[in-house]
């Protein structure tokens, strides 16, 4: 049984890592919580059991007493500004930590961290769960196999749906670069994990631009109050009115993100959330700054180009994926789990994908090159596309972290954490390159 120790009681470290625990007691169980939020650090210690005098209020305390607890793991789900503090502390007691990403806010904190997990031989794994989602495990079974050729592009939209973006990065938590991180870094370290786990070395350049166009004070329609809830002119033609997102189309929603409104769900709770709350402002006049659209190119010393497109202006909230080779390529869908593999090359030939399930096969022509499709991902009953938990990527994230533990073989499982930091690298210089529109060369400051 591995003791986990969880370090912030929110929506991730609550939802997804406590609940994995909760769902297999057998071979996991949360043993401490640590959160300033009482009904939150509540919540989950009775869903898990945990003794009063192991509930916290502060993380420290947690990592102090993580002897006597009897802890085999932290898992540290905090804010993000406190992830590298709470890591640092964590890693004195030579325990495995899964670290919720990102891993830091800062360059400076994220070199910090490398440098304290090689001085401690700290075995961290960072919550890049994508590279876990049977939909990414398969595009990369397919590339590893040689069946596509030698890769040469990846091209990924990360389509932030227009309301997840004004939920997230104009109400939200992640709005303000001075509370959180550069959107490049927050959002789409994900996407960047990928790229970088693909191409399986750092890149020799990266550049990037995009900004912050429309969610500014200049765009609010006339007569725009403050507050949706308080007499908008706009509110009938606004697709960013706060109440027919939270309190109409997510009315059955008890959950995320209705739950970061406040502690009553009810149709009148939420109506004065939004009244009075952060998530009832307008989207043109909240204090965010961070972008609302941007592309990044990273070149890698191969040859590979890599290009990363975000947008908050998008009714999708899905990535796309394009892999091209020079004997075939692989396009993907992961809101369908749709992957299409088209194989131009006589000699190539498709692979054992153990993650997929096969669909059609057909010839295109003219040219007569054969193309594949299968889907990867976890479905419902009802064999529809399954989307909890990051599309099947956190139970499995948890399971590996767990099934390593169990095995005693935490530093040989773990990915290589310098490669896991390189997706944070890549973000920082992203936004170095976008303000200053300079190409970064990998290694310069």
């Amino acid at each position: 049984m591995i003791r986990l120790g969880i370090l912030g009681a929110g929506a991730r470290g609550s939802d997804a890592y406590g609940r994995w625990a909760l769902e297999h007691p057998d071979r996991a169980a949360v043993a401490a919580v640590a959160d300033p939020v009482a009904h939150r650090r509540d919540r989950l210690g009775d869903r898990a059991g945990v003794p009063a005098a192991h509930r916290y209020r502060h993380w420290r305390d947690l990592v102090a007493d993580a002897a006597a607890t009897g802890l085999d793991a932290f898992v540290i789900a905090l804010p993000d500004r406190l992830h590298v503090p709470a890591a640092l502390a964590a890693a004195e007691h030579g325990l495995p930590i899964l670290l919720e990403k990102p891993a830091a806010t800062t360059e400076e904190d994220l070199e910090r961290l490398a440098a304290a997990a090689r001085n401690l031989d700290a075995h961290i794994w960072v919550g890049h769960v994508m590279r876990y989602q049977p939909f990414w495990r398969t595009i990369r079974r397919l590339a590893d196999s040689g069946a596509i050729g030698r890769l040469v592009t990846i091209r990924i939209e990360e389509n932030i749906g227009f309301w997840h973006y004004a939920h997230s990065y104009v109400r939200g938590n992640w709005r303000s670069l001075a509370a959180s991180s550069p959107m490049v870094l927050a959002k789409t370290c994900h996407d960047l994990d990928v790229i970088r786990w693909f191409a399986g070395e750092p890149p020799a350049t990266v550049s990037s631009s995009g900004s912050l166009a429309y969610f500014r004070p200049e765009h609010a329609p006339a007569g725009a109050p403050s507050h949706c809830l308080d007499g908008c002119p706009a509110a009938d033609a606004c697709p960013f009115y706060a109440p027919r997102y939270y309190a109409e189309a997510l009315a059955g929603t008890d959950g995320w993100p209705v739950a970061l409104l406040g502690d009553d769900p009810t149709p009148a709770g939420r109506l004065e959330a939004l009244r009075h709350g952060p998530y009832g402002r307008c989207v043109f006049h909240c204090d965010n700054d961070v972008v609302d659209h941007q592309q990044t190119v990273a070149e890698f010393p191969g040859g590979l180009t890599a290009v990363l497109s975000t947008s908050a202006f998008t009714g999708q909230n899905t990535r796309t994926v394009r892999l091209t080779g020079t004997a075939g390529e692989i396009a993907g869908n992961l809101r369908t789990g749709g992957l299409e593999i088209d194989l131009f090359s006589p000699a190539a030939s498709l692979p054992d994908l153990p993650e997929a399930r096969p669909g059609r096969s057909y010839t295109r022509e003219p040219m007569g090159h054969r193309v594949f499709e299968v889907h990867a991902g976890p479905v419902t009953a009802t064999g529809e596309p399954d989307h909890r938990g990051h599309s099947g990527g956190d139970d499995a994230l948890v399971d590996a972290f767990v099934t390593a533990l169990e095995q005693g073989r935490s530093e040989r499982a773990a990915p290589d954490l310098e490669a896991s930091l390189d997706s944070h690298r890549m973000a920082f210089a992203a936004e170095r390159s976008r303000l200053a529109g300079t190409t970064v060369h990998w290694g310069r400051t």
